[in-house]
């Protein structure tokens, strides 16, 4: 069987596509923000070569417009799938706290079992001795 074939069968089962992995991710935001420029100078010079001849299409702007906006929606898709805060504690000023931290790397706040701003608790390390044998 195909390929294509599985792949038809499984999106008709219902299974939903893993996630792109981050590498895949950023390749493709490189090659966006490129394409990105490359339109947004594209626009730049059809406007000085439309003043010149003296009208203006607001039609072919606006084409070339939708094309930038829709480049920027994917930019935000592929940020929001490669910076998505995890479920990691946090300190009442909005930074990640690490486990078994007493402070906050970025504001020096001490931190207590549980936060009750945001209601993320903070675990403490607890350091035993190992049983003697």
């Amino acid at each position: 069987m195909s390929p294509l074939l599985r792949r038809r069968r499984n999106d008709v089962a219902g299974i939903t596509p893993r996630q792109a992995h981050a590498g895949v991710l950023r390749r493709e935001r490189r090659a966006l923000l490129k394409a990105r420029e490359h339109a947004l100078r594209e626009v730049g010079g059809l406007l000085v070569e439309m003043y010149r001849r003296g009208g203006f299409r607001d039609d072919l702007l606006a084409e070339r417009a939708a094309s930038i906006v829709g480049i920027d929606a994917r930019l935000a898709e592929i940020d929001e799938l490669l910076h998505s805060p995890k479920r990691v504690p946090r300190c009442a000023c909005g930074a990640p706290v690490l486990r078994g931290s007493h402070f906050c790397p970025n504001c020096g706040r001490e931190l207590g079992q549980a936060d009750p701003e945001n209601g993320a608790s903070v675990e403490k390390t607890v350091v035993e001795q190992a049983p003697k044998r």
